[in-house]
């Protein structure tokens, strides 16, 4: 296990900081001042290098897990107005991680629901914390605001904030058995796959391992997707929320596909959720796009849980991964380059500040278009209309 933590994040490491160095360039040359020190990506190099061997000095597990503490701390908050279940326990090492199943609203199985997911990668702390912010926020909310409850009758909410309790512990992106839950479900791409970071089954000590061939998913996956087909797939509208970060300088949502450059059937729903976005919240930094735009890969859990759904054409289900432009939070703070934890969560304080009010204010928004979903959804001949938009904005190039 220590080897396998010490390769996975030499890997992870190597792989963003040569993913940084194009951006780094590029802004470094534009500010006279850098301009002799960064003329070239050597220096970077140097410090790509520093930071892989830096690593292997560091703890590869955490004393405490600080997200999983809060969470239980937000389930008594929430006693009496929160479902809390355990979904599953995951071994890691001599411990074991409860993965919480929590559940507010309507249970009526006639109205919409809205899912939120985080936690499903270990280095990806952000995700869970902006989660918790938000579902502290709405906790606290119902002592007094009557607005919530009235929303609350005509929508369900459930989440998992923190899917992978023994991969966070670790400081690892895998779960404890070195597999990768975004790569894990039996979901085969099409076409041209980036090597390694596509997925792949070469071994459980390089990152974004897909497990062994024919066997179950892994019990975090195995977990979501009970929740998911439950909770989700059983209602005629649904969305879900899964919060990353890790790419790019701009937060992202993705839908699908992960696995195929192919229009989903759901299309319209996207763009009109888009445009409704745009409308409501003008100056948003969200940028809708299918995955398959930026790369494909193996293994997706939420293009497997899509296909399921698409099975009953009655029904609605709509994913989405919001993923948060960490790049962003290295170019302003290139020190974070130092540390596997600061290529994906921000940590100046007044930065992680900045993200979780502002990733609050979107997911709910979220939750509101779940709740009104009837009232922005096209149908009829306007929505063939916005499907082919769609296609062309997204499909051709």
């Amino acid at each position: 296990m220590l080897y396998m933590t010490w390769a996975h994040n030499r890997m992870e490491i190597f792989h963003y900081c040569y993913k940084f160095k194009f951006f780094s360039k590029l802004y470094f040359l534009s500010h006279s001042k850098f301009r002799r020190i960064f003329i070239s990506s050597g220096l970077l190099s140097l410090i790509c290098s520093t930071s892989m061997a830096a690593l292997s000095f560091k703890p590869i597990a955490m004393p405490a897990l600080s997200e999983l503490k809060e969470l239980e701390q937000i389930i008594e908050l929430g006693r009496g107005s929160i479902e809390a279940n355990v979904a599953c326990e995951v071994n890691a090492g001599k411990n074991k991680f409860p993965v919480y199943q929590l559940a507010l609203g309507n249970p009526d199985p006639n109205l919409p629901v809205i899912g939120f997911f985080g936690g499903i990668h270990g280095l990806e702390r952000i995700g869970t914390q902006v989660l918790l912010n938000f579902l502290r926020g709405l906790l606290t909310r119902l002592a007094w605001d009557k607005s919530l409850h009235h929303l609350l009758q005509d929508v369900r909410l459930v989440f998992m904030p923190l899917i992978n309790p023994g991969g966070m512990w670790q400081s690892t992106r895998c779960n404890p058995n070195g597999v990768d839950l975004m790569r894990n479900s039996p979901v085969e791409a099409e076409g041209k796959i980036p090597f390694l970071l596509g997925g792949h089954r070469i071994s459980p000590h390089l990152p974004w391992y897909r497990g062994i061939e024919g066997a179950e998913m892994e019990i975090e996956n195995q977990a979501l997707c009970r929740v998911v087909q439950k909770e989700l797939l059983s209602r005629a509208f649904s969305i879900a929320v899964d919060c990353h970060s890790g790419f790019g300088l701009r937060d992202r949502v993705w839908f699908p596909h992960a696995h195929s450059v192919h229009p989903v059937p759901h299309l319209a729903d996207f763009i009109a959720l888009e445009e409704l976005l745009e409308e409501s919240y003008p100056n948003n930094r969200y940028l809708f796009e299918p995955q398959s735009l930026q790369y494909r890969t193996h293994g997706d859990i939420w293009d497997y849980l899509y296909l399921q759904a698409e099975r009953d054409k009655k029904k609605t289900f709509l994913p989405l991964t919001l993923e948060m432009g960490s790049w962003l939070w290295v170019k302003k703070n290139p020190r974070q380059l130092f540390s596997l934890q600061g290529i994906f969560n921000p940590i100046v304080e007044h930065r992680l500040n900045r993200v979780l009010r502002r990733h609050a204010v979107w997911l709910d928004f979220m939750m509101r278009a779940a709740a009104g979903h009837e009232n922005w959804q096209v149908k009829g001949p306007s929505r063939l209309r916005l499907q082919e938009r769609a296609v062309a904005r997204w499909y051709r190039s």
